[in-house]
């Protein structure tokens, strides 16, 4: 096997990793290849691959779950499906993972020929490999086992299906029985030595009785008569659709599962660092077996119930639900049109907050609405270029929603009694004799003076000189009520007397 050297990344925040792969592997699996490869050193696909398939082979012996000869047969299969690209164990199992519990996936276009023809017999061989390696890797105690495909978008797209058609459906429905029915089998086979816990089934629901790949449905069928002849099953469970990790990149899968498409192409980044658009691995394959447009038909996005109705034709052969898709985010809501920023006049203010001056500017339209302020202060400290630089940011994110209509009272509920230095005394303003920071100054200002002076003091009234403390437990929202309350009437002597009562 001829290898190509190169080095790649597990994330663009890992060092590069000299990693040595077969020479006709595209870059994504040499990236795949360093994140599963625990360490920081460089990375050989047949050293990686040997150290597990080695660690499998003794577990088979060391556990009796394999005689000496089957446990020689599954290292040469499972090498043989890792070579190809058909099939590998999840990446808990590269890395040597104990922990989690293990998962086998096998690659459906890996089993096409040129010709775009399916090579089932070699896909239910491999699922029987999958079955095998899991019941090692669990130690033959595991009731239900992890296995299921990935890439089924890639390979109707090879066949010339539309993804969301009855055909491609019909297909589905057939891999999934063909996956049930050769994992079955293999379960019952571990049961004749090691003993069964489930009993074999005998009601399937019918595969369909032809699809669009030849010689599909004919196998799917014969696979569930088979594993229903049997006298009874290892596992509880065996097929199961789980979320994609680095295994799946590593052998070429570019959609989990039973996901769709995302599209033909992918952005990528090329030898001078720039970002490119590149066909799909399934775009190329597609375009080889059914020409460059019809393969950006079949691989354009679908609708969600499209994805919803595959599911449910590969539902009934499940031994437990898919994994749900990925979210997708919501379009963005349209921002209202800004308020025209022709300004009239403005004002500014020039007071002294805790011993530092500070100037307030505004900007204001024609109808005396609010659509700029500016703020400034004449000592920033050691870090000033920081401060002056988060403060320019602050002040352009709040003109911005000025602009967009949001009201000033909601930044000036945000922003009042916001502690940080400096704070203290006010000089310079009449209306507000202290303040808990700069930010609170300003934005009380802005309130008297456009959201109405009396009603703003009496919302956000001055703290005190202890309340400005960083420190500081509490603000004048907190305190009691400050309007005169009336005493309680004080009864007359004699009417207190007339209460008294004598006890004896």
């Amino acid at each position: 096997m001829a290898l190509r050297r190169t080095r790649a990344s597990a994330d663009p925040d890992s060092p590069p990793r000299a990693i040595a792969l077969p020479a006709t592997w595209e870059q994504s699996a040499a990236e795949a290849l360093a994140c599963l490869a625990p360490g920081l050193g460089p990375v050989s696909l047949p050293s990686l691959a040997e150290g597990w398939i080695a660690r499998l082979s003794a577990r088979a012996l060391q556990t009796g779950v394999l005689e000496a000869i089957d446990a020689v047969a599954l290292a040469e299969s499972l090498r043989q499906l890792v070579i190809t690209r058909r099939g590998a164990p999840g990446a808990s199992t590269w890395r040597g993972d104990a922990k989690v519990e293990p998962r086998f996936v096998l690659n459906l276009p890996a089993f096409l020929d040129s010709a775009g023809g399916f090579d089932a017999a070699g896909y239910a061989a491999a699922v029987g490999t999958g079955v095998q390696a899991l019941e090692v890797l669990t130690g033959g105690r595991a009731q239900r086992l992890r296995l299921g495909f990935a890439d089924l978008s890639g390979l109707l797209a090879a066949c010339g299906l539309a993804y969301d058609s009855p055909a491609a459906r019909d297909v589905a429905n057939a891999l999934s029985a063909l996956t049930r029915g050769a994992a079955e089998q293999a379960s019952a086979r571990l049961a004749e030595k090691h003993g069964a816990r489930e009993p074999a089934a005998l009601l399937w629901p019918a595969p369909p009785a032809r699809c669009a790949i030849p010689g599909l449905a004919v196998a799917a069928r014969r696979a569930l008569d088979a594993a229903g002849a049997t006298q009874g099953l290892r596992h509880h469970g065996s097929f199961a659709l789980t979320a994609a990790d680095a295994a799946e990149a590593l052998l070429g899968c570019e959609t989990g599962g039973l996901a769709p498409a995302q599209g033909a192409t992918r952005l990528v980044l090329d030898e001078d660092g720039r970002v490119a658009e590149q066909p799909t691995v399934a775009a190329r394959r597609a375009a080889l077996l059914q020409g460059e447009r019809q393969a950006e038909t079949l691989l354009a996005p679908v609708p969600d119930a499209a994805r919803v109705a595959m599911e449910a034709a590969i539902r009934p052969y499940l031994h437990a639900a898919a994994p749900a898709p990925l979210a997708r985010p919501e379009p963005a809501r349209p921002l209202p049109a800004p308020r025209p920023a022709v300004a009239a006049r403005g004002n500014v203010w020039r007071v002294v907050v805790g011993g530092h001056r500070v100037m307030l500017r505004t900007t204001e339209a024609a109808d005396g609405s609010l659509v700029e302020i500016g703020l400034s202060m004449s000592k920033e400290g050691k870090d000033g270029s920081a401060l002056r630089g988060l403060l320019d940011g602050f002040l352009q994110a709040v003109n911005i929603g000025l602009a967009r209509g949001v009201p000033l009272s909601d930044y000036v509920t945000a922003f009042s009694y916001t502690r940080f230095g400096p704070s203290g005394p006010v000089e310079g303003d009449a209306d507000i004799l202290c303040a808990t920071s700069v930010m609170d100054w300003a934005f009380r200002r802005l309130a008297i003076s456009h959201l109405g002076g009396g009603e703003a003091r009496r919302l956000w009234p001055d703290p005190t000189i202890e309340e400005c403390a960083v420190d500081a437990v509490g603000l004048p929202g907190d305190r009691g009520p400050l309007l005169p309350l009336d005493l309680p009437a004080q009864p007359s002597p004699a009417a207190r007397r007339r209460t008294f009562r004598l006890v004896g």
